[in-house]
């Protein structure tokens, strides 16, 4: 169960950020409307919201997941992979302050960011990607360990279309993963049940499992359909402007 979540507001210079996608510049106003109501589902889900003001220094901030990794025990920041990010784990460490008494660091030359880490329970998929080295992954795993948690490493440096490991999986509880076509191989995902997104819809397997309900982008209705007949409750959100940006439903908030 989550209680709490963190967002940051987009700043106006929000299209400056980095995007490897070819969807066009992302509506400013849009954006800011599409957030205000991804902020009311958190709350409508439960959770407390904190909501900090734009930080006009990095274009990126909006993506709050990938400054930190939230357990029961610490926060761990982290190390963007990218150098335009870096300045965002400081800005993230007073708010989290507030919550966490313990705090731990990923040190280079090790790179991690957040949207490559899926907890799924008690272990943690951790993503080797464009942005997450594999020395910030075997840091990641070692504090793990240490708070008893187990993690398992996913290299996904071959995948084109792939950012982050929670661009393409998902864990929705029950011992679901929802995982895309280019994910759906990986022997790491044995143990789970899988609910595959068709290569149509790979966007949506970004979605995001908050308590009692499951949010999803909208317009994608074949992954609705195939929660629905799970029995969980779908709770649709349009995501458009954030697609823009190569940002996804989870990479939005840091919740705990």
């Amino acid at each position: 169960m989550f209680s709490n979540a963190i967002v940051r507001k987009p700043g106006r210079n929000f299209s400056e950020g980095l995007t490897m996608g070819r969807l066009g510049v992302p509506s400013y106003e849009k954006a800011l409307e599409q957030h205000l109501g991804y902020c009311r589902a958190l709350e409508l889900c439960g959770l407390r919201v904190t909501k900090l003001e734009a930080d006009l220094q990095h274009p990126d901030a909006t993506f709050v997941e990938d400054t930190a990794i939230l357990t029961r025990d610490s926060a761990i920041l982290t190390r963007p992979g990218a150098k335009s990010r870096e300045g965002e784990v400081a800005e993230i460490r007073e708010p989290l302050g507030r919550l966490y008494g313990t705090f731990h660091h990923i040190r280079a030359p090790g790179t991690l960011d957040g949207g490559d880490v899926c907890q799924a329970e008690n272990h943690f998929f951790i993503g080797i990607s464009r942005r997450t080295n594999e020395e910030g992954a075997h840091q990641l795993a070692a504090l793990l360990a240490r708070q008893g948690h187990a993690s398992s490493f996913v290299d996904i440096r071959g995948r084109n279309n792939i950012l982050h490991l929670k661009s393409g999986l998902a864990y929705i509880g029950n011992n679901r993963l929802v995982v895309n076509e280019e994910l759906s191989g990986h022997v790491e995902f044995g143990g789970y049940s899988l609910v595959r997104v068709n290569a149509e819809e790979n966007y949506a397997a970004n979605c995001l499992r908050l308590n009692e309900r499951v949010l999803v982008p909208a317009g994608f209705p074949g992954l609705e359909d195939s929660l629905q007949r799970l029995g969980y409750a779908v709770f649709p959100l349009d995501m458009s402007e954030f697609e823009k940006m190569d940002g996804g439903l989870s990479c939005l908030s840091l919740r705990f």
